[in-house]
């Protein structure tokens, strides 16, 4: 097989596993009922006028299967942290005792639960979606290279090896939100 071709199925294999590492960067976001620092990532606090990530102004700890705790590196830091975390809309609601923040989270209802296991299917829908756009793309590719010389039978070769990179990573996705399905839903 010819070395742009190669070029190109791998160049589609490297954001195949780009999209899925994003999936699993997605998916821990969504609480599954244990405490996780992870949840708090996306979190920024106004650090002196400057938007600065929550884990560059505290330290982040699980204090328990149910509570984070929140240690600022500064005691002043408390209140812009507990806003910060009631502005982000994570449905956790921080208690401040003077010295650190708790986060305590409600054990998961039935509900929530759905709720939760349909916010991983769509997450998983969106990592589809872009693991079948980059395999249009070196599709799209290969049939360029078709029209600058390369020959028929090497273009099917190609596109069929892409297929079966995609099918690969398609078998990913859903493993990975079945296997977050079965977090959520365990009690």
């Amino acid at each position: 097989m010819s070395e742009v071709l190669e070029k190109i199925i791998d160049n589609a294999g490297d954001h195949m596993k780009k999209a899925i590492s994003h999936l699993e960067t997605e998916l821990s976001k969504i609480r599954a009922g244990k405490a996780n620092p992870v949840i708090l990532d996306g979190i920024h606090v106004d650090y002196y006028g400057a938007p600065t990530a929550l884990s560059q102004v505290a330290n982040v700890t699980v204090a328990d299967a149910r509570t984070l705790s929140i240690q600022p590196w500064e005691k002043n830091m408390l209140h812009a942290i507990e806003k910060a975390i009631i502005a982000s809309n994570i449905g956790l609601n921080p208690q401040n005792d003077g010295n650190i923040i708790r986060l305590f989270l409600p054990p998961l209802t039935e509900e929530r639960r759905k709720e939760l296991c349909k916010k991983v299917n769509q997450e998983g829908e969106f990592a589809k979606v872009a693991v079948r756009n980059i395999r249009r793309d070196a599709i799209e590719n290969i049939k360029k290279e078709q029209k600058d010389g390369l020959s028929e039978d090497e273009a099917k070769r190609g596109e069929t090896r892409v297929q079966g990179v995609t099918d690969k990573y398609i078998v990913l996705v859903d493993q990975h939100c079945k296997d977050k399905d079965k977090e959520i839903m365990t009690i």
